[in-house]
């Protein structure tokens, strides 16, 4: 699975599930999350061959944004994202068994917008990482806002 949190919201933009996951996969969801959410300062991952691969380097750097990898053996450096995973597989996928790849997609998927939507974290006061769960719509900005999604993680194992 590709999980990419935004570290300063906590919440949660994607979770791709798939048999194998390549740069290139990595690189669609990530072209398409910057079009949608705008360009992040940086990009902090694990060292997996998907993040470390020398086309996604020079892509990201083509970019301007820098890549901030953890130590390898030191998840807890990558906080964010292992406790996210960590509730993923506590209250989903440690409790499921999915007959299919579809049927694991549309769950997961369900299971994302229920915690970035409904489901309070203590980090953001209590309240839900979305921001149209955290921001009344009456208040929100139109001004274009810096992102400050950074957080990404795959992990190939899938229940």
């Amino acid at each position: 699975m590709l999980t990419i949190v935004d570290e300063y919201t906590r919440e949660c933009l994607a979770i791709d599930a798939a048999k194998r996951l390549t740069s290139q996969d990595f690189l669609e969801r990530l072209s398409d999350l910057l079009v949608r959410r705008g360009v992040p300062d940086h990009i902090r991952s694990d060292n997996g061959p998907e993040f470390t691969a020398k086309i996604v380097r020079d892509w990201l750097s083509r970019g301007g944004v820098k890549t901030l990898f953890i130590e390898p053996g030191s998840p807890w450096v990558n906080g964010y994202i292992e406790s996210y995973i960590g509730k993923l597989h506590d209250e989903l996928l440690d409790r499921e068994s999915f007959d299919t790849l579809l049927e694991a997609k549309v769950l997961i998927e369900r299971w994302r917008q229920h915690d970035n939507t409904r489901r309070p974290h203590s980090s953001p006061g209590y309240r839900p990482p979305s921001p149209a769960a955290v921001q009344p719509s009456a208040v929100a900005s139109a001004t274009p806002q810096q992102p400050h999604w950074a957080g990404v993680s795959a992990e190939q194992r899938l229940t």
